[in-house]
């Protein structure tokens, strides 16, 4: 893919077999800022859940100086309205005000609601939107919904989208460190989905910047959607809460201590394995295996990847053909009559919660036998699919281990299970026991009953361009680390 832009300069990058281009944003652009968005005199940014106060703030400290307003619209009534007025939107000095009126006035909309609500309201949010003006998603989930339902947007407006690589709180956290070191922030990927004016590029980019994006790759929506969709239901939580879940149950059964087997398990996840990963790749963390260990984590790998990969496939097959896009909907409308219940209650994630455990785990060769090979079945996945290498790698591995995994090290797997958008919370319930039961029933027993390694698929993995692919994104990333913060 390629772009093309009359006010940022755009680097190209090698990763793998294949070429991208890719903006390095920086406060050093703060200044082109209105020029991008020239003709817009009012964002409106609407909601107030994960993404929506790091936008809003983010953007209105990028625009300072300038005649662009950013404006939060929110529900009358809404419990969040005390929470916009705390960091300065209100009402009063006009950037605070009701959703329907905001979209109305403004000339950009980043609609940040959550899924189902965005769903629930479309016909009213369209018509909200005067013609000429550009709505814009930080998540495909819209358009796979009007997808599924063999709907279009109106062809009078412009549809883009900026997704950050990581959570709200990481998105606001590393600009407020940005302040600091030029360039820190979360990695975006763009889109353009619909462009009637010839301003889009430069809109989406625009906003990419001024959240503080260091670099930002492109997509299309459609990739976007079914990648992160896919992504929540595997390696980014659904994955590592039932590998988790079945790796603590195998061990206990091995006569392992409770905080022993939570920290082999979830814990040699989200710290060890994440952090090896994260300075060097994948291949670093068999690397730093003893040869003894490295034997292990070739048969855990070896007895992983086909299950894993089977039960990815299903999950994209669901989300390309609408189907866990309806579940959604569907759930999202039961949850006043049967909400949600906390995972936490569990005796793994109440081990977890022990002082005992709040300790350093190391990479065990079976864990990340297991986990890697998940990680990798779901990259090749989706480059078999034709999704860049850009989007594979943010999205797949290096929002696991630099921005999801930090948190659940910190608060565990549990809180960031229960604590996630509605739409990942729902695909994180509904595919982890699906994972627990392939680590439980065909993978374990693989392993104990003495099958061997692959040789052949084992040198796949070592000779994987994922690896290259990897290494060109860690070096793209922020020049600061998130702060994790309760």
């Amino acid at each position: 893919m390629s772009f093309t832009s009359a006010v940022f300069e755009k680097e190209h990058i090698k990763l793998g077999n294949t070429e991208e281009w890719i903006v390095r944003g920086g406060r050093h652009l703060f200044a082109r800022l209105p020029e991008a968005l020239k003709g817009i005199r009012q964002i409106g940014v609407i909601g107030w859940s994960s993404q929506a106060p790091a936008q809003a703030q983010n953007f209105r400290e990028s625009l300072a100086g300038s005649d662009i307003k950013v404006k939060v619209g929110l529900r009358t009534g809404s419990p969040s309205w005390a929470a916009a007025e705390a960091v300065g939107f209100t009402a009063a000095n006009g950037t605070l005000g009701e959703m329907y009126d905001v979209i109305a006035q403004s000339d950009l909309v980043l609609l940040l609601i959550s899924d189902a609500a965005q769903v629930e309201n479309y016909d009213k949010i369209i018509a909200a939107l005067r013609p000429g003006t550009t709505l814009g998603l930080s998540h495909g989930f819209l358009l796979a919904h009007l997808d599924s339902a063999g709907k279009t947007f109106p062809p009078n407006i412009n549809v883009i989208g900026v997704c950050p690589k990581g959570m709200g709180r990481s998105v606001r956290r590393l600009y407020e460190q940005g302040r600091d070191v030029n360039g820190a922030g979360i990695n975006c990927s763009f889109a353009v989905h619909q462009d009637i004016d010839g301003r889009a590029t430069d809109q989406a980019l625009a906003w990419a910047v001024a959240i503080g994006s260091p670099c930002t790759f492109e997509t299309t929506l459609t990739q976007e959607y079914k990648s992160d969709i896919m992504g929540e239901r595997g390696i980014l939580l659904g994955a590592v809460h039932g590998i988790s879940e079945s790796l603590y149950r195998w061990f206990r059964s091995q006569g392992m201590e409770a905080d022993d087997a939570f920290l082999e398990s979830a814990r040699s996840v989200t710290a060890a394995i994440s952090k090896e990963i994260s300075r060097g790749g994948l291949l670093a963390v068999y690397k730093s295996l003893s040869p003894q260990d490295q034997k292990l984590f070739e048969k855990a790998y070896s007895a992983s990847y086909g299950p894993a990969a089977d039960l990815l496939h299903e999950i994209y097959d669901e989300v390309e053909g609408g189907n866990e896009i309806r579940s959604v909907v569907s759930a999202a409308r039961r949850l006043e009559r049967f909400p949600m219940h906390e995972i936490a209650d569990t005796e793994m994630w109440q081990v977890a919660r022990h002082p005992k455990t709040n300790r350093e785990a190391g990479v065990n060769p079976v864990t990340a036998g297991i986990y890697v090979a998940t990680m990798m079945a779901q990259a090749d996945l989706l480059r078999e699919k034709g999704h860049p290498y850009s989007e594979i790698v943010n999205e797949s591995i290096i929002e696991a281990v630099d921005s999801l995994n930090p948190y659940m090290d910190y608060r565990d797997v549990a809180y960031m299970v229960d604590n996630c958008s509605t739409t990942a919370r729902l695909g994180a319930r509904k595919w982890a026991p699906r994972f627990d039961y392939a680590v439980t029933q065909v993978v374990l027993p693989t392993m104990d009953g003495g099958a061997k390694a692959n040789p052949a698929l084992f040198q796949d993995f070592l000779d994987s361009d994922l690896h290259q692919a990897l290494s060109v994104c860690l070096a793209l990333r922020p020049p600061v680390e998130i702060a994790v913060l309760g």
